[in-house]
């Protein structure tokens, strides 16, 4: 697979608590240069981001981050106010307390009112799989086709562990045929993002994907 479509599935991911302008304008300037499909960062950058990106670049932002136990009132306010502020792209963390008590007609019910708040605008929805059991996988891939997403993610990065190629087979084998999978968290090497876009990813959330295709080392998941 030729590297240039695997960057082009690439939301360029800086989401670290100590993220500052200055790194937040570096990847910018690499998901242009190399032809990313957007740049995912705190939602208190996305004003700043946009005026720096203009059209060149899709901004994409987190919602409800990265615990997904805000109350809904809130996640649509950060929604609302994230788009004012010019993100094209929204990713959101569901309540996972509400899985684990299979609440899911309000899992979907939250789900189908921030994509209401989004408007025309993308959005992806977190479900956090290293949290949750086969079961509950399966449901969130009910609850998120029913709520009409655009997108069902696999992880924030700042949990146990990331996507896995097992949870993209299942996604694949249980979502609605208008949804989309974005594989996040785990990325370290072009071989697991290959795979991961074979066997259904459409976009890829990692932070290494610069240190990746540049050879350099990379750590953590």
């Amino acid at each position: 697979m030729d590297k240039k479509v695997i960057l082009s599935t690439v939301d360029h991911t800086l989401l670290k608590q100590t993220a500052t302008w200055d790194d937040i304008k570096v990847i910018c300037e690499d998901a242009i240069k190399y032809n990313l499909a957007s740049v995912c960062i705190p939602p208190s950058f996305v004003k700043q981001a946009k005026e720096f990106v203009g059209n060149k670049m899709k901004v994409c932002t987190v919602i409800g981050f990265p615990n997904g136990y805000n109350t809904t009132k809130v996640k649509v306010f950060e929604t609302e106010d994230a788009i004012k502020n010019g993100a094209d792209e929204i990713d959101m963390v569901i309540n996972l307390g509400w899985v684990k008590e299979k609440k899911y007609d309000q899992v979907t019910e939250e789900i189908r009112v921030i994509k209401k708040a989004c408007k025309d605008k993308i959005l992806k929805v977190i479900i956090e799989t290293c949290l949750l059991n086969e079961e509950e996988k399966i449901q969130m891939c009910k609850c998120v086709t029913d709520a009409k997403a655009d997108f069902i993610k696999t992880s924030t990065g700042f949990s146990t562990s990331g996507a896995t190629l097992k949870d993209i087979v299942l996604f694949r084998e249980n979502i609605g045929k208008e949804v989309l999978i974005k594989a996040a968290g785990g990325i370290k090497d072009l071989e697991t993002a290959k795979d991961f876009i074979e066997n259904g990813a459409k976009r890829l959330g990692t932070s290494s994907i610069i240190k990746i295709i540049n050879n350099e080392k990379v750590t953590g998941y």
